[in-house]
C-alpha cells in the first residue's frame, strides 16, 4: 500500500464518507478525472478546479474499459508516488484510488454507448474507445458528484463527447475544458509523450505547425477540402503513419462543407511516430 501524506480514498464508502462532511458544509466540489502520469496540462485543470470550487477531488485509475487488445494497458505509465506529490503542490483535496474491482466488481455488466460526438474521427481507429470513457467517467460522476468536472480540450472530441452524456442523461454538472498544454515547441503534453524516442520526440513537434497552417488556412477563407488536403500531405511527410487530419464544426464535430467554413471550427490530427500515436487539435476561427 503507498504511503501517501496527501488525503485519499481507495473505496466509494470511504470516498463519499469525505465528501458527505464537504455536503454538510454546503461547499461546492470540483472533480479531475485522470489515469496518472500526471504532467503540467493535468495539475492547470486541478488548479483551475480549486479557482472554480471550494473543494477538489482528482482520480487516478488505469481504465481498462478504454483499452482495445493489443493497446499499451500493461505498459501505460504508473507514477503513484509522484502523482500525489504533483496534486498536493497544486492543493487538491483529495485523490480517489479504486482498483479494478472497486470499479468493475465481479459480474458487472453495464456499458454506455455513445454516437454524437463520438461518431468518426478517434473511434474510427479505436471503436471501443468513447463506450469506455463515456462507461467509466458516468460511474466516477455517480461516485463523487462534483458540482463541476474539468477536462482537458487536448482531448477535444472526449470533451465533447462528456458534454453530450451530461446533457443527455441530465447528470446536472458544468464541463470545464482547460487548455492544452504545450512544451516549448509547441508539442501537446501527454502522458505517453514518454514513449518517444530522442529522434521522433524531435519529429513530433511538426504536428503543432501542421496543425496551425490548418486553422489559418481555414480562417482565411479557403475552402476546407483544399485546406484538409494540404494538412494531409504535410503529416503524410512528416510521420510515419496518419490516423486523421480532419477540420469539424467546432460546437457538435460535425462534418463541413467543402467550401470555406461558415462557423467556428476545430481542426483535429492522429499520428504515429513509431508505436507511439499523438493526438491534437486546434481552433479555427470562421473568416470575419
Amino acid at each position: 500500500m503507498l504511503n501517501l501524506q496527501i488525503p485519499h480514498a481507495t473505496t466509494v464508502s470511504a470516498l463519499r464518507a469525505r465528501i458527505r462532511s464537504w455536503r454538510d458544509d454546503r461547499l461546492s466540489i470540483g472533480f479531475v478525472p485522470t489515469m496518472g502520469a500526471l504532467h503540467d496540462g493535468h495539475i492547470s485543470l486541478v488548479r483551475l478546479a480549486k479557482a472554480h470550487c471550494d473543494r477538489v477531488v482528482a482520480s487516478v485509475f488505469v481504465n481498462p474499459r478504454q483499452f482495445a487488445e493489443g493497446e499499451d494497458l500493461d505498459a501505460y505509465p504508473r507514477t503513484m508516488l509522484e502523482d500525489s506529490e504533483k496534486l498536493t503542490l497544486a492543493k487538491c483535496d483529495l485523490i480517489f484510488l479504486p482498483d479494478v474491482a472497486e470499479m468493475y466488481p465481479e459480474g458487472y455488466s453495464a456499458n454506455i454507448s455513445m454516437k454524437g460526438a463520438a461518431v468518426g474521427l478517434e473511434s474510427v481507429a479505436r471503436p471501443h474507445f468513447f463506450d469506455g470513457v463515456a462507461t467509466v467517467v458516468a460511474k466516477l460522476f455517480n461516485q463523487v458528484r462534483p458540482d463541476m468536472a474539468f477536462f482537458g480540450e487536448k482531448d477535444y472530441q472526449q470533451l465533447m463527447v462528456i458534454r453530450q452524456m451530461v446533457r443527455d442523461l441530465n447528470f446536472g454538472i458544468d464541463i470545464i475544458g482547460g487548455e492544452t498544454m504545450r512544451e516549448r515547441d509547441g508539442l501537446a503534453m501527454s502522458s505517453r509523450n514518454v514513449y518517444l524516442s530522442a529522434d521522433d520526440r524531435a519529429r513530433a513537434a511538426r504536428l503543432n505547425v501542421i496543425l496551425k497552417e490548418f486553422a489559418a488556412a481555414l480562417s482565411a477563407g479557403t475552402p476546407a477540402d483544399q485546406a484538409q488536403k494540404a494538412a494531409m500531405a504535410s503529416a503524410t511527410a512528416a510521420f510515419d503513419a496518419v490516423d486523421y487530419v480532419e477540420a469539424r464544426c467546432a460546437a457538435t464535430l460535425e462534418a463541413l462543407p467543402s467550401g470555406p467554413i461558415d462557423r467556428d471550427a476545430r481542426v483535429l490530427a492522429a499520428v504515429r511516430l513509431g508505436s507511439t500515436r499523438l493526438i491534437d487539435n486546434m481552433a479555427a476561427k470562421r473568416p470575419s
